[in-house]
């Protein structure tokens, strides 16, 4: 006689499940959604409509705990369901309430769910694991000097928590992070709930975004953190998080903001989102990143020599113009790069254009007499080399900054300023909250234009070489390799081109 609680009985026979499953199925497999640049990135079957992560961080060099639940929606049916997920120790899994079995397999945690899960159903992932800073610098938590931050820009979310870490599946995000008492916890979107007490003398914040959000922008911060607050045009809420000890130096920078939003919006309409501010953090990374809604800074851009006010200023408003290009619109591929990175250094441009200190003309003319190089060293604007083994920014090459603005340039001169400026409009509001890619903007272009711009684009955005420039027959590509074609070249005289100060 076998005597056994419903309860018991339910979990042998799930346990019998998932063994029979586990012996019909062949071996787990990494799968990606083709990414032409990051071809095991993101994941088929499924589609995520928000995050729920936890995460209890102890300090900087140990693993955080942390609960990932996934609200998803099956696509297809689904044997098993792959995850991005690497860096960290899976617990346990659950689908639908159900014990699931997890393997990892290269970069992808696979689940293997109790019972096959239909197409078409609601799909409620449940992971518990670590997430582990240390011991890297290929992106995801970033140590600073007291405490963390996160820098997840290209393929580094899934270092972090299990994902479908690829911009074209946006979600909701909600951040529940518990700290030590004393130190400051911050995330993307607004605060939901006071923070809470916990035992053991640790606090616990909840932040929630009131925008769909891609996993490489997630942030999430920790430390000795003073949180400024401040108002922006038509009483947008601002809020900066820098070191605490630092508040009063960095004041001179943050109180920037506000005119900053003013201009970009004066340029490309309304602020896509429900806050803006700057994430100062000491920490080393080689860059500056567009987090939604919380652009990461390095300490030593504001605070170190070098680097003049009007470059500080243009870095500056490089990460904000990523919040409508980049984060509102996200890009549909990884080869959409240059929509990003092209209109934020053009905005980039023209703000620095606009302060007297380093005219638009001049960069691009520039811009253009290394653009051959840049084309040859990383392939052409839209169809970007894929980054080397071990390079996890290597994607970041100029050809996708100053090379990528040059193109804007070209369809400015070649269809007016006026219908330019229609296209940047539209771009950001039928695209708000959305995903498009390179051959939605040369059709939103062409219907500004009147006319089919495909023939004119196509060799800007794939062609080995630079096109002629519309309006200056006298611009050569053959022009000195001495000489800098972006901001940082010039306020630095040399150096690496940047991102706002990325490294590439």
């Amino acid at each position: 006689m076998q005597l056994t609680s419903p309860r018991l009985r339910a979990a042998l026979l799930a346990a019998a499940s998932l063994t029979l499953v586990a012996a019909v199925l062949p071996p787990p497999t990494p799968l990606g959604i083709g990414d032409r640049l990051f071809p095991e990135l993101g994941n088929p079957g499924y589609d995520v409509l928000s995050y729920d992560l936890s995460f209890t961080y102890k300090d900087n060099r140990s693993p955080l705990d942390a609960v990932t639940v996934i609200e998803a929606r099956s696509l297809e049916p689904l044997e098993r369901i792959n995850l991005d997920f690497t860096h960290g120790t899976v617990a346990s899994a659950e689908v639908n309430g159900e014990p699931a079995r997890f393997e990892s397999v290269g970069e992808d945690l696979v689940l293997t769910p109790a019972r096959a899960v239909p197409a078409s159903v609601p799909l409620r992932i449940t992971v518990r694991h670590t997430s582990d800073p240390r011991g890297r610098g290929d992106g995801g938590w970033v140590p600073t000097e007291d405490g963390l931050a996160m820098a997840n820009q290209a393929d580094a979310a899934h270092r972090v928590f299990p994902c479908n870490d690829h911009p074209a599946d946006k979600a909701w995000f909600t951040f529940r992070i518990t700290a030590p008492t004393g130190l400051t916890a911050v995330a993307n979107g607004v605060p939901v709930a006071l923070p809470a007490a916990r035992a053991g003398g640790a606090t616990q914040w909840t932040y929630r975004t009131l925008h769909p959000m891609a996993t490489e922008l997630a942030q999430v911060s920790v430390g000795r953190s003073a949180v400024v607050h401040r108002t922006g045009p038509h009483g947008l809420p601002l809020r900066d998080v820098v070191p605490a000890a630092d508040r009063e130096k960095l004041e001179p920078w943050l109180k920037k903001t506000p005119g900053h939003v003013a201009w970009m919006e004066e340029r490309v309409g309304r602020y896509p989102f429900e806050n803006y501010g700057v994430l100062i953090a000491k920490a080393t990374t080689g860059f500056e990143l567009e987090t939604q809604t919380l652009s990461l800074f390095e300490h030593g851009l504001f605070t170190g020599a070098g680097y003049p006010e009007w470059y500080v200023e243009a870095v500056m408003v490089h990460e904000l113009a990523h919040q409508w290009f980049g984060d509102s619109v996200s890009p549909r591929t990884w080869s959409d790069l240059w929509v990003n990175e092209g209109h934020a250094t053009w905005y980039e441009a023209l703000y620095a254009d606009g302060l007297g200190k380093y005219s638009l003309e001049r960069r691009m003319r520039e811009a253009y007499q290394r653009s051959d190089q840049w084309r040859a060293a990383g392939g052409p604007p839209a169809a970007p080399k894929a980054s080397g083994p071990g390079e996890k920014i290597g994607l970041f090459r100029p050809v996708v900054y100053d090379g990528s603005a040059l193109i804007l340039y070209a369809l400015r001169q070649e269809i007016g300023t006026a219908a330019f400026d229609r296209v940047q409009r539209r771009w950001v509001a039928e695209h708000r909250d959305g995903v498009a890619g390179t051959a939605d903007f040369v059709r939103l272009a062409s219907q500004e234009a009147g006319r089919d711009l495909a023939p004119f684009l196509h060799p800007w955005l794939y062609g080995a070489k630079t096109p002629p420039m519309p309006g200056h027959p006298e611009w050569s590509g053959s022009g000195a390799a001495g000489g800098k074609g972006t901001a940082t070249g010039a306020a630095t005289g040399g150096g690496a081109a940047s991102d706002g100060g990325k490294t590439v």
